[in-house]
């Protein structure tokens, strides 16, 4: 199962934004759980501001809160999504986003290679929530 094609692709076919589910949500200041989003792939300016930001030289680790902030293009309703909502994510919804970062910026994917822990049979699982292939 894929998003829309509208939604996901640019001209040419190329793969620009990728939605997710995550595995807690975030839960907003009324109490609403947000579960579903949607990441963009990164651009050379989110890469090169994010060095230049005052929080990011102050302390190396607020670089993925940062970048996330930039390339999070939705969750639900929640709007603005900046670093503040990042910052209140659950740390398994934080780690989910960074794997899904690099998966999608460096590896050009969101697909895990698994195996069954029983029978051993490989398959291909879409992180994002988004459907599963054998191989």
């Amino acid at each position: 199962m894929s998003a829309p094609v509208s939604a996901v692709e640019a001209r040419g076919g190329l793969r620009t934004e990728y939605p997710f589910v995550l595995p807690r949500g975030y839960l907003d200041q009324h109490g609403q759980l947000h579960r579903s989003g949607a990441m963009r792939l990164a651009t050379a300016k989110d890469e090169l501001t994010a060095h230049a930001e005052p929080q990011v030289r102050r302390n190396p680790a607020y670089l993925s809160v940062y970048l996330l902030s930039r390339t999070v293009t939705n969750l639900g309703p929640v709007s603005p999504l900046d670093a503040e909502v990042v910052e209140n994510l659950f740390a398994s919804d934080l780690a989910f986003l960074q794997d899904l970062y690099r998966r999608i910026n460096q590896q050009g994917h969101t697909e895990a290679d698994v195996s069954c822990p029983q029978c051993g049979h490989a398959f291909l699982v879409d992180v994002t929530g988004d459907g599963a292939e054998t191989l």
